[in-house]
């Protein structure tokens, strides 16, 4: 038996097209994801992030927590990835993340959700087929407490563009 040919298999476009945000809408993203003290250990760790307030229970007792603080830059790091599939899964570099701001802490064991607001769009000066999004997007945990916003730009195909993609960009 040979192998596939992979050149035989159309491309699927994905995701939303430039033209499918508009500036005030909001997008709630899919169910959330659970954090535990393994991502915690297992980002912090490769991340080579050794703060004892995110690895050790009892330094973060002594400041005033029930426990370990996840790691923020895992939570930002969740949070942007809930939103991905609604807002930049067509494909378009990441342009910047702004503004991000930690609201509260996150637990083992605290489910975070994610929505985004289209805030701003504008197509491309030097990219034919090509817009500028930025979203504000929104964490929160299982008791709807906001613990992030940031703000996140990408480039993002027009649906011309995404109907005949051939995995470059422009």
């Amino acid at each position: 038996m040979s192998d596939p040919d992979f050149d035989s298999f159309p491309l699927a476009a994905k995701g939303r097209g430039y033209e499918d945000f508009e500036p005030g809408t909001v997008i709630g993203h899919h169910w959330g994801r659970t954090l535990t003290d393994a991502d915690n250990v297992a980002f912090s760790v490769a991340t080579c992030a050794w703060l004892p307030m995110h690895l050790n229970a009892e330094f973060a007792r002594a400041d005033g927590h029930r426990g370990a603080v996840l790691n923020p830059m895992l939570v930002l790091n969740v949070a942007v990835g809930l939103s991905v599939e609604d807002l930049s899964e067509a494909g378009g570099p990441f342009l910047g993340l702004d503004d991000c701001v930690f609201h509260g802490p996150v637990f083992a064991g605290d489910t975070i959700t994610a929505r985004s607001c289209v805030l701003s769009k504008r197509m491309s000066g030097s990219r034919p087929g090509v817009g500028i999004v930025t979203w504000r997007t929104e964490a929160f945990n299982q008791r709807d407490e906001l613990v992030l916003a940031c703000l996140r730009t990408n480039l993002v195909r027009t649906r011309e563009l995404l109907g005949r993609s051939s995995g470059r960009l422009g």
